[in-house]
């Protein structure tokens, strides 16, 4: 049967350049990067090349990049390790009610410590109140969390307007952390620009391998760790570096970078062509998120009377491959906390499907799909 892949925002395949790169770590050049030896210098010269390639994309120095195993555990290192260090500044945290779970669930951990959560509301489009957030921040906020672009509904959060209401306010100096694991690959990801102090990424958006992924720290951030070993990633991070994965996360990063304006107006067209056909065919679709700021792969629709799960089986039987939403909590059956917070009903919510272009993605594949 054709199988048309439009799951993108869950994982991507990896790319057989990226795959290359890695296949020498993972055979002759195995080495313990901890080790003194030949093989472990071997080891821990490749892991530090590629801290310097991602932190040279990223525009910060190479001390700055904590590597991980993904995404998750990036974001919540970044709030379990950044508040828990922070407590005795203050117990209160910013968080948009979009986030991620690993960002969500991390606060809810950290509520039964005794710290204090504002969840920020979102307009019917995805996009954070910037009036809200200025009047969120108090005397003890410690930490502001707020996704750089949606993993369901591709909303783009205006980053650069958020770190100048937090950098220029009078009332704390909280710390900045932006989840942008679905923006990289397809929004600039420099620190300089961005001016956020924490910011987190994952290989397996970018064509990379899964389960590797890196922090970005502010050299000022005070952080504790939440995995304790030997004392890899200057402390922040035990464990055993798994080499061969960020080498391909390293080449990953720096091929979709190399590949990003291409690939966005490529995408952003057959995006709107995806949008302008279902609606001809289908007139009571709803599209999801912000129209404009919005990822260049990204469609999330609902319809009414469609329970989304068995809509996915439907077009998993025709070959073709979506989602409800994130991967991450695909055996939940609770509706879209995303699609929730935009307002709609939770009919809408429990009808919402992600479709997510990639690289390999093509007019005829949507073609079929409309069809």
């Amino acid at each position: 049967m054709k199988r048309v892949y439009l799951d993108n925002a869950s994982t991507t395949p990896i790319d057989p350049k990226v795959l290359g790169v890695m296949l020498p770590y993972l055979t002759e050049k195995y080495g313990n990067p901890s080790s003194i030896h030949y093989e472990g210098r071997l080891a821990k010269k490749a892991i530090e090349e590629s801290r310097e390639r991602i932190a040279k994309i990223v525009g910060v120095k190479k001390e700055g990049i904590i590597f991980t195993s993904g995404g998750t555990e990036s974001d919540n290192l970044a709030i379990l390790g950044i508040a828990r260090a922070n407590k005795e500044k203050g117990k209160h945290i910013i968080v948009s009610a979009i986030e991620h779970k690993a960002v969500l669930d991390s606060c809810k951990k950290l509520e039964k410590e005794g710290f204090e959560i504002t969840y920020l509301n979102v307009d019917k489009n995805g996009i954070v109140s910037l009036e809200f957030l200025k009047k969120s921040i108090r005397k003890d906020t410690i930490l502001v969390s707020i996704m750089y672009a949606n993993n369901e509904i591709g909303t783009i959060q205006p980053i650069k307007e958020i770190s100048k209401i937090i950098k220029e306010s009078k009332i704390a100096n909280p710390i900045f952390h932006t989840d942008a694991c679905q923006a990289v690959g397809a929004l600039p990801i420099n620190i300089n620009d961005l001016n956020v102090d924490a910011l987190t990424i994952s290989s397996s958006k970018i064509y990379g391998p899964k389960g590797v992924g890196c922090l970005y720290l502010n050299k000022n951030c005070k952080i504790e760790p939440i995995i304790f070993g030997g004392g890899q990633e200057r402390g922040i991070r035990s464990g055993t570096e798994n080499t061969a994965y960020i080498v391909g996360f390293a080449e990953a990063l720096f091929i979709s970078e190399k590949k990003r304006l291409s690939e966005n107006k490529r995408l952003t067209k057959l995006r709107d062509y995806f949008i302008e056909n279902l609606i001809k065919k289908i007139p009571k679709i709803i599209i999801n998120g912000d129209r404009i700021k919005r990822l260049p792969n990204n469609i999330n629709l609902s319809l009414h009377g469609v329970e989304g799960e068995s809509f996915i089986l439907m077009l998993d039987n025709s070959g073709i491959s979506c989602s409800t939403g994130s991967a991450c909590s695909s055996s939940d059956l609770k509706p879209s906390h995303v699609i929730s917070a935009l307002g709609g009903d939770a009919e809408l919510a429990h009808s919402s499907i992600r479709f997510t272009l990639g690289r390999y993605s093509t007019k005829k594949d949507i073609n079929y799909v409309v069809r």
